[in-house]
């Protein structure tokens, strides 16, 4: 008998009269809040505009939507196109389903786009928003808790996950709470980027490279756990060499940009030409009100030397006379 488990939601959707809040998307868009919310503030911090992270993710969340679900529907592909399958499935992405090699992959393609139209270098960019992508992930992966997918191997752990759902070959018991374990290591990584930030002031792209390299090094084993159907090479799940391939390009890049481009960014976003006239004006206008201050001071100050030797003369006259 089982005396401790993590329960599952009976289902993964609430009604809200005609609206249907589905666990699974509701998790993902607080995940891209946070990560906006944090990425927005570290920008502020290294000298960026508010805003701006914001107006980037508008590129950058869609096309790492669209890359996620790519992955996951071309690495999974029996699931939607094999016999007895609907490939119309494919489409929906409410029900889970999101890689995040190719959410990476096509967002930091659409936040290029979002940064060449600002005049905003991407490693720049990316440093501020690592962490918060980190702490969306560690969100994110309880979308996975309400739909009762992605588990480990049985355990009768008292943190086990119990799994009632008989649907798509899945068979009730207790298992590894592996979204939980993925979720927890995301938290880490996010605090050890903040904390290696701040510590080593990193740019250039090096605080992203870490945020990879750690949830890299966290996913293999995390993945190496799981129990459901995925695509083996030599032995390994598709997602384990990927995770190994990954880690080692973001450990390279780091080495070689701490050694080609040491320290952070000075300017991370140009002021626009408008807002640097304006500026430019407001300095000119505080300069000459200042001379004006200094002229009016001097002028009092020459009236005061005036009217000082003018009773000095009055003085040195009724004196005189007095003698006289």
């Amino acid at each position: 008998m089982d005396l401790a488990f993590i329960p599952s939601p009976s289902r993964g959707v609430v009604e809200l009269g005609p609206i249907p809040l589905r666990g699974y998307a509701f998790c993902i868009i607080i995940g891209v809040f946070v990560a906006v919310w944090l990425g927005n503030k570290r920008w502020i911090a290294r000298g960026g505009r508010p805003g701006t992270v914001a107006d980037i993710s508008v590129w950058a969340v869609p096309f790492g939507l669209v890359g996620g679900r790519l992955y996951h529907v071309i690495t999974d592909y029996q699931l939607y196109f094999s016999e007895g399958r609907d490939w119309v499935d494919a489409f929906k992405i409410w029900e889970g389903g999101l890689g995040i090699w190719g959410a990476i992959a096509f967002g930091a393609v659409g936040a290029w786009i979002g940064c060449r139209r600002r005049g905003i270098p991407l490693p720049a960019w990316a440093d501020a928003l690592a962490p918060g992508i980190a702490f969306a992930q560690a969100i994110g992966r309880w979308g996975n808790w309400f739909n009762q997918e992605l588990y480990g191997k049985a355990t009768d752990l008292p943190w086990a996950l119990k799994i009632t759902s008989a649907e798509d070959g899945r068979v009730p018991g207790t298992y590894h709470p592996t979204f939980l374990y993925e979720s927890l290591w995301c938290i880490g990584v996010g605090f050890l980027v903040i904390w290696a930030d701040r510590r080593f002031k990193l740019g250039h792209g090096r605080a992203f490279a870490l945020y990879v390299a750690s949830y890299c090094a966290g996913r293999g084993w995390i993945e190496y756990m799981r129990v459901d159907d995925a695509h083996h090479v030599l032995g390994l799940r598709l997602n384990v060499w990927t995770a190994i391939v990954v880690f080692v390009l973001a450990v390279v890049y780091f080495v070689l940009s701490a050694r080609t481009r040491p320290g952070r960014e000075e300017i991370v976003e140009p002021v626009p030409a408008g807002e640097e006239s304006a500026k430019d004006g407001d300095d000119d206008a505080a300069s000459a009100k200042s001379a004006e201050d200094t002229g009016a001071a001097g002028d009092k100050d020459d009236e005061t030397d005036k009217q000082t030797d003018k009773e000095a003369d009055k003085d040195g006259a009724a004196e005189s006379a007095k003698k006289g």
